[in-house]
């Protein structure tokens, strides 16, 4: 049984499924649209549950993104056997997220978006496992300021709970990376 199968704020029948991001890739237009969603966009209840299927939406693309993303650092060639490992095993929890946020699109009635056929990434510039690494960390350290962002735009509390759920997976992997760079893994007692 994995971690968010044991989450009731992700599991339990009355309550919607959610979690905004993981993700470990966050575009500048994602990180722009969950942090740019104002709180109140929309009267009522059908404008509510519409502005956080926006937002799960927008998580749900990230997820996709970091999903592609991890794919490519795996088939570069450039991770060793216990990189590649922690690399496999992110992507699952990005698989996981996409997986969770899609249902709770479904339950508020939406839509859940779909991968693109092709992300923009850096491929010229990752020629060693520490750049790997380091363009990992930053997509990670991106996807954990958007669920923060996130967070407090829900109108849906239960939202909020599991957006917060998938913003510590996304700083724990921020921290992962950041230990393998060398690099202190929680450089301060905030996060800026």
């Amino acid at each position: 049984m994995t971690d968010s199968q044991r989450d009731p704020a992700l599991t339990a029948p009355s309550r919607r499924s959610f979690l905004v991001g993981s993700q470990l890739l966050l575009s500048g237009a994602a990180v722009a649209l969950m942090s740019g969603v104002p709180t109140r966009a929309f009267a009522g209840t059908r404008g509510a549950r519409a502005q956080d299927i926006t937002i799960l939406n927008t998580a749900i693309g990230a997820e996709h993104e970091a999903v592609a993303a991890y794919q490519l650092g795996a088939e570069s060639g450039l991770l060793s056997s216990a990189v590649l490992s922690v690399a496999v095993t992110f992507q699952g929890h990005h698989k996981e997220h996409v997986e969770a946020l899609a249902k709770a699109v479904q339950q508020l009635g939406g839509s859940p978006a779909e991968p693109l056929d092709k992300y923009t990434f850096p491929v010229s510039s990752l020629t060693s496992e520490a750049a790997v690494l380091e363009f990992a960390a930053k997509l990670e350290r991106g996807a954990v300021s958007a669920y923060a962002g996130a967070i407090p735009l829900f109108e849906d509390r239960d939202l909020s709970n599991a957006a917060a759920s998938i913003l510590a997976d996304e700083a724990m992997h921020w921290a992962v990376l950041r230990s393998a760079l060398g690099l202190d893994p929680v450089p301060g007692a905030f996060f800026s």
